[in-house]
């Protein structure tokens, strides 16, 4: 393992005192959120705002901001604790944009926590959550304090659907009240009817509060996206937009998602949602990732040992596995089935990316075996055999996913001004995808930690899960 140096500056003339890292990460670790005053040396820096890479430069930070970033000698600094990186790779983080944060009924509060720092040791600086509880306000609150280690969140309220809203006035008052509790975004779930939707729509833009999730039946892309959908989850109701006019769909025989219908499609439609969707700035969260392993046809018996698993409770990896094995056992997900779907998806993914309709990281997790934090790479690896460039995969899990929050330039990026909030690795990320599997450390809250640390905590979660 790459070793990262520590050191104080004392002057800029004398020769500096080199100690391990790791004999002072405890103290680093335990400061207070934004305390720390820091210059990183040596390092190669991936800014993201563009494809060029600062070799050997330094990065200075304090209180938890990004101070300058130049050649080590143009930086002038004296007193503070230096790291040498030792020609290291560092970008700014990745985030994942369809998180679902536990709630404590599940597992225990401690579940939550820990799955922040799965995100954390994965290199996952930010998530959006899309099914919100009460406890995420709170749990959000104790990690900007620096209370808790964890990614920096943005939390949806509970799910508006068919059977929570039950007329439109009550689907106004939910938004007035979501907004009122704080949280950042609403998730809509299927089952609405028109109606509902246009009520929780218009409330929302008056509250200012962004929306988005699935595409209910009854209402449609079209009328989803024209009403000011920020996002739409898991690429839904492009399937249904693109078949024929009249096209009967019969839930009961057209699969998940309609997965049976892909046949049916209408490839000409597509270009005219395409400019919908560009016209009025709608955002995709593909989560390819989810569909490959939830509704493909890998079996669930060989996606249950793969060694990320070992990181849940027994119980939930147990419930994921009985799922798919049922849908398996009656047929739903035969390679036949599901392969034109998922070949569908991916040209679909790809067609949108190009036409500029812009994506933002997602996966979908803790969801059938996606595994928190892990799952991301495994979505970086399903967007790249779709065809995205490493430079544009990278872009959807930082500065699109700040620009999705009209928070530019204040995090997902690497210069003056923006968030310290940063992994470090030993390749670079634009010519190496996997070598963001294994951060070395990162800058989260104003705290540098490193990979021992991170390598610690999710053994002691594996540890706790062990299973016979």
């Amino acid at each position: 393992m790459t070793e990262i140096m520590f050191r104080t500056l004392t002057h800029p003339a004398m020769k500096p005192f080199k100690i391990l890292l790791s004999l002072a990460f405890l103290a680093l670790i335990s400061a207070p959120a934004f305390s720390q005053e820091l210059l990183i040396n040596h390092v190669n820096v991936v800014t993201m705002q563009d494809e060029t890479v600062l070799e050997n430069h330094s990065i200075y930070v304090k209180d938890g901001v990004i101070m300058e970033i130049a050649p080590e000698e143009e930086i002038s600094v004296a007193g503070i604790r230096s790291l040498d990186g030792r020609g290291m790779y560092v970008f700014p983080g990745l985030a994942e944009f369809h998180a679902h944060l536990p709630n404590p009924d599940q597992y225990g509060p401690e579940f939550q926590e820990e799955v922040l720092w799965l995100y954390l040791a994965n290199g996952v600086l930010r998530i959006r959550s899309m099914l919100g509880h009460e406890s995420h306000l709170a749990l959000k609150e104790k990690v900007e304090k620096g209370e808790v280690a964890g990614p920096r969140m943005f939390v949806s309220g509970p799910s508006l659907n068919g059977t929570s809203v039950a007329d439109p006035d009550a689907g106004r008052k939910m938004v007035r009240d979501q907004k009122a509790a704080g949280y950042d975004h609403l998730k809509l779930h299927p089952g609405l009817d028109t109606p509902k939707f246009l009520a929780i729509a218009d409330e929302a833009k008056k509250v200012g509060i962004f929306y988005g999730g699935h595409v209910s039946l009854d209402v449609g892309l079209v009328t989803s996206v024209t009403n000011g959908y920020r996002s739409v989850e898991h690429i839904d109701g492009f399937l249904e937009a693109m078949l024929p006019d009249g096209t009967a769909i019969d839930p009961t025989v057209s699969g998940p998602f309609n997965m049976n219908l892909v046949g049916q499609v209408d490839q000409s439609k597509l270009a005219g949602l395409i400019e919908l969707c560009l016209e009025n700035k709608t955002w995709i969260a593909p989560t390819m990732t989810l569909f490959e392993r939830y509704f493909g046809y890998q079996p669930a018996y060989e996606l249950r040992q793969q060694p990320e698993m070992f990181y849940l409770p027994g119980q939930l990896v147990t419930q994921w596995f009985n799922t798919k094995t049922k849908l398996e056992a009656d047929g739903v997900l035969a390679e036949a089935k599901t392969k034109p779907y998922l070949e569908f998806r991916q040209k679909l993914f790809l067609d949108l990316h190009r036409a500029g309709v812009p994506m933002i990281m997602s996966s979908d997790s803790p969801q059938v075996f996606n595994v928190p934090g892990f799952s991301i790479h495994r979505e970086i690896e399903s967007m790249s055999k779709a065809g995205m460039s490493n430079y544009e995969i990278l872009k959807t899990g930082s500065v699109n996913c700040a620009d999705y929050f009209e928070e530019s330039g204040e995090w997902g990026v690497l210069k003056p001004g923006a968030a310290a909030e940063f992994v470090l690795v030993q390749k670079n990320p634009l010519e190496d995808l996997t070598t963001m599997q294994k951060p070395q450390a990162i800058m989260i809250q104003g705290k540098f930690i490193q990979r021992d640390e991170l390598q610690l905590q999710i053994n002691l979660i594996r540890q706790k899960y062990l299973r016979q």
